[in-house]
């Protein structure tokens, strides 16, 4: 999980591009950083690295002097091998090829043997150092100043994922780059051209856009791309699309960190995915084209995803085994993909990821398509990533750029299209009769207001987070459609506090986890005014008994109130079906404002990175 940058500019100084590039990708790994450019007046390749964030390389590479017209630059979060400089891309070749990737190459232990009996020496751990002496070798050995050529006699010989981007020390006007299962697009200038793993790295200097497709090789030039092959080998031409992602939504703007941000554009992300429902309603057109005589074909849903898309995953279950009354599994894409799974070509595979580029849940889709399921749907945040590209029908939130690590606004607005995709199925398997689907309309146009009602209680849930921030462990509680939201609740906390955090259905209190429950465990519970809310009152005295101190998330019209090891924070009144986008905000503040009080990065939590584009 890397970020990628690189160009041929017009101006004389192409560093600066570079770094403002990798600040804006740092969100995708921040454990190294490096840039390299060829000097033409040097006549070499000038690189700086340094381990920790951008802001140090940045700060070398102007004391150093680095300058040149084309370059390559990439943010590091370790697979292979640990955090230090000589780990950090770029990796030099013979002091003739550099290279920058991400992705994981499966067979480098191989290929670093094979190089290795060739002569060459090995300065780091990585995999990727391998792609350098590959390309290398092949340059060298045909001796015909081909980059783009070797590149791709190097690249068949790599076996998992990767995006890279190559220069040659004595071609200053020619980069070559690739990529098979990770994501890479050029961007097109007057007289200049640019490359990076994501268009927010771009979008600053051009809005004219090329995406990539997996195995494809290009060489690109100042007048843009002059050579392009797909993994056949056969010339291809990919359309130029005009980029709507707006400069200022990678901007902090007036708040702290890009959680926060984040946090707070929740109601306007959700009115904007809500849009589309509420002007054409609840029809098939809205998942695309054909979803009408796809979904007259479904009787079954099939949800892949990981992490807290995962969780959303499981949220949508319940609504569509209960609005839609179609059958439903939630699979955990990179468990999914490697067992022995039994396939209905009548049942929909939906994914959801927030980036697209997910790799476990492009190849659990991928899996699922090889086992016979023959329709597909993506609901993503990122439009043109590849599980869109991969599937027939597609969603988009517009949850807009989401750039901190830990998933707040893109998880409520996979709800959104859960909940929309539940109804529109319901109406498709005539469940769910005119008058319903506008008081379902009705219920998405409130939502945006209810969960600004709950961010009102920022102050009160900021008031909880000095008890936490002294804690070692925690548990969430809820019941029925609500246990997925203690899930993200706990992920949350753990994400960007470092504190142990599980999550448990009430019910399964007595079953074992009342063991832990103890005067240093605080307990959260969502708590809405549903049927199962006596239920939950009666678990919440278990706890109270074993002397566990409850913070709960009680909807206004609940009958809660403080007392002694019970704090009550009121959300809005139930919001009925679709009270987990509502009861999802303060949980995330909670783990925001407790990251605040024990003074972790926020935006930045270790050892993670936000688009998983590795196994």
């Amino acid at each position: 999980m890397c970020g990628i940058v690189g160009g041929i500019c017009a101006a004389d100084n192409i560093v600066e591009f570079l770094a403002d590039g990798l600040g804006r990708l740092e969100y995708r790994g921040y454990d190294s950083s490096g840039i390299a450019v060829i000097d033409e007046a040097k006549q070499r390749i000038e690189r700086v690295r340094r381990v920790g964030r951008v802001k140090e390389m940045r700060s070398a590479a102007a004391e150093a002097g680095v300058r040149g017209r084309i370059g390559i630059g990439h943010t590091r979060w370790a697979t292979h091998g640990g955090v230090n400089e000589s780990n950090a891309h770029p990796h030099i070749s013979r002091q003739r090829i550099v290279v920058v990737h991400n992705g994981i190459i499966e067979n480098f232990e191989v290929e670093r043997a094979r190089l290795a009996a060739l002569g060459y020496t090995f300065e780091s751990q990585t995999d990727t150092e391998t792609i350098a002496h590959a390309i290398e070798h092949e340059y060298s050995a045909a001796g015909d100043g081909d980059l783009f050529a070797a590149v791709r006699r190097a690249c068949a010989r790599l076996q998992g994922a990767y995006a890279i981007a190559v220069m040659a020390a004595d071609l200053p006007q020619t980069l070559v780059v690739a990529r098979m299962g990770c994501p890479l697009l050029v961007g097109l200038g007057e007289g200049e051209v640019f490359l990076a793993s994501d268009v927010s790295a771009l979008v600053a200097h051009t809005r004219r856009i090329v995406y990539l497709d997996e195995g494809d090789v290009a060489e690109l030039a100042p007048q843009g791309i002059v050579r392009l092959l797909d993994r056949d080998g056969a010339p291809v031409r990919r359309e130029e699309k005009l980029s709507q992602v707006s400069l200022a939504s990678l901007e902090l703007g007036p708040y702290s960190h890009f959680m926060q941000k984040e946090i707070h554009e929740q109601p306007r992300a959700i009115a904007d995915t809500c849009e589309i429902v509420l002007d054409e309603g609840f029809v098939p057109e809205i998942f695309g084209a054909q979803a009408a005589s796809v979904f007259r074909e479904t009787t079954g849903v099939k949800l892949l995803a990981c992490g807290t898309s995962y969780y959303a995953a499981l949220t949508g279950k319940y609504w569509l085994e209960a609005i839609a009354g179609i059958p439903t599994e939630v699979e955990i894409a990179s468990e999914y993909r490697y067992r022995r799974a039994c396939a209905d070509p009548q049942h929909l595979v939906v994914t959801l990821s927030q980036s697209g580029e997910t790799l476990d849940t492009l190849e659990a889709l991928k899996y699922a398509q090889s086992l016979g399921h023959r329709h597909s749907l993506s609901i993503c945040n990122v439009m043109e990533s590849a599980l869109p590209r991969q599937s027939e029908l597609v969603f988009y939130t517009r949850a807009g750029a989401e750039i901190g690590v830990a998933s707040t606004k893109a998880f409520t607005t996979q709800l959104v299209a859960l909940f929309s995709l539940a109804v529109t199925l319901g109406v498709q398997r005539g469940r769910i009769d005119e008058a319903a689907c506008a008081e379902y309309r009705e219920s998405l146009r409130l939502l945006p207001g209810s969960v600004q009602y709950a961010l009102n209680l920022e102050a009160q849930v900021a008031g909880w987070a000095g008890t936490f921030a002294h804690k070692h462990n925690a548990l969430f509680l809820g019941r029925g459609i609500h246990y997925p939201i203690a899930l993200e609740g706990a992920l949350k906390l753990k994400e960007i506090t470092y504190i142990h955090a599980e999550a448990y259905p009430a019910g399964e209190l007595k079953h074992g986890p009342l063991a832990l429950v103890d005067e240093n465990m605080p307990v959260v519970v969502i708590a809405p005014n549903d049927r199962l809310l006596d239920k939950l009152k009666a678990n919440m005295q278990e706890v109270g008994a074993r002397g566990g101190e409850l913070f709960v998330f009680a909807d206004q019209d609940s009958e809660f109130s403080d007392s002694p090891g019970v704090h009550v924070i009121r959300t809005p009144r139930h919001a009925g079906l679709l009270s987990p986008v509502v009861h999802a905000v303060p949980v995330q503040m909670l783990a925001y404002h407790t990251a605040l009080a024990r003074g972790t990065d926020v935006d930045r939590p270790r050892n993670l990175a936000k688009s998983v584009t590795v196994e």
